[in-house]
């Protein structure tokens, strides 16, 4: 079990760092997208999903897509250059970004693999806060730039 205090320090740490401007709210439970999005007082399509990809070589990438979208594997593959790329088990996830499912985030990975984001991504945004139940708000522009994110076309309609 992970110390999820110790996820949301690191998160705070690397916001600070980057001299992010953020909030930290409460979502609640959720059991689908609108609610979280309600909860959060975003649009379903704010809310960002953050995914951790394992390539063939046994790093990682992460890929950021919006609500109402879904990785697309073939543009991903493209754009990283490989033939394999998948999701890992949820212990390699953890043991590559320090976070459990549900709470990560790039912000504060214990590595700082790089970020991969979805084009249409833009505006207020809600991302995993390194945190059970809480999303962190930010604005989406000075995050991916803070990130040195690749901002890309790597998903479809769900």
């Amino acid at each position: 079990m992970t110390n999820h205090s110790e996820g949301a320090e690191r998160v705070d740490a690397a916001v600070a760092a980057l001299g992010l401007s953020v909030d930290i709210v409460e979502r609640g439970d959720a059991r689908t997208l609108e609610e979280a999005a309600a909860n959060v007082g975003v649009a379903p399509s704010q809310v960002i999903k953050t995914l951790v990809l394992k390539k063939s070589d046994d790093t990682y990438v992460f890929a950021l897509v919006p609500g109402g979208r879904a990785l697309s594997w073939p543009k991903v593959r493209a754009l990283l250059g490989v033939n394999k790329v998948q999701l890992p088990r949820p212990e390699q996830a953890l043991a590559a970004t320090g976070f459990e499912r549900g709470t990560i985030v790039p912000l504060g990975s214990t590595t700082a693999w790089p970020v991969i984001a979805d084009i249409t991504i833009s505006g207020r945004v809600a991302l995993g806060a390194g945190r059970p139940g809480h999303s962190l708000l930010t604005d989406a522009e000075p995050l991916l730039a803070a990130l040195d994110a690749t901002v890309a076309d790597i998903s479809d309609p769900e």
